[in-house]
């Protein structure tokens, strides 16, 4: 069983340098990785040469990037992967085991990558609430088969929840696995904006996301 793993980047040369060399191993086992350029305007593009088995360039927009990239994927099991998220040892063992078990989709248990003691807490509330309600998102890695993927019509191409809305359209071939295992993921956004208020953007943004609110004005609220 083949992983295709897409990342989509956009002006992140430090850490897709970084995530590009730990993925080197996976390539010499057969798996691809594709990198899907949202139109950076440092030098992201070239590093990335050697690195990866296709490099794509797109307009600007994660989920664009990643349907792109799933377009070019000729994998069995799509592996979506943020650049500043980082996967455990043998992931693709871990992956191939669960789709075995004939599971469709999945995600893995996340860590912050801070100490604070309050990031322990906060990873833990994200993977209890993840299992429980069968919603994943991007910073968990989500990973589906190819067709799966196609069945379900790819990511809606909006601008902020389509981690949460591909759930909601993969949850039609059952929940995801939750493998416990941990990705690491960067939690320089929640120190540099504060923990607390950090948690509480992403508290208010999933409520009006659920009541209904365009994913543009959602969009401008998360980055403004």
């Amino acid at each position: 069983m083949k992983l295709s793993i897409i990342i989509p980047v956009y002006n992140e040369v430090e850490h897709i340098v970084a995530a590009l060399r730990r993925l080197q191993n996976y390539r010499l086992q057969g798996h691809e990785v594709i990198v899907v350029d949202g139109g950076s305007r440092d030098n992201t593009f070239d590093c990335a040469v050697g690195l990866v088995d296709k490099l794509l360039m797109s307009k600007p927009g994660r989920a664009m990037q990643m349907n792109i990239g799933a377009e070019q994927a000729t994998g069995d099991v799509l592996v979506f992967l943020h650049a500043d998220t980082e996967l455990p040892q043998q992931v693709n063992k871990l992956i191939i085991d669960v789709m075995k078990n004939k599971h469709q989709w999945g995600r893995f248990n996340v860590q912050l990558s801070g100490q604070h003691v309050l990031f322990r807490v906060i990873e833990n509330m994200m993977n209890w609430r993840s299992c429980l309600t069968g919603i994943a998102t991007g910073d968990q890695v989500i990973f589906v088969q190819r067709a799966a993927f196609g069945q379900v019509g790819s990511y809606p191409e909006i601008k902020l929840m389509e981690d949460i809305e591909l759930s909601k359209r993969l949850k039609s071939f059952g929940k995801p696995a939750c493998i416990k295992t941990r990705v690491i993921t960067s939690s320089r956004k929640w120190e540099k904006n504060g923990i607390v208020k950090t948690v509480l953007l992403m508290w208010r943004l999933r409520l009006l996301h659920f009541f209904g609110v365009s994913a543009d004005k959602l969009h401008a609220q998360y980055y403004r």
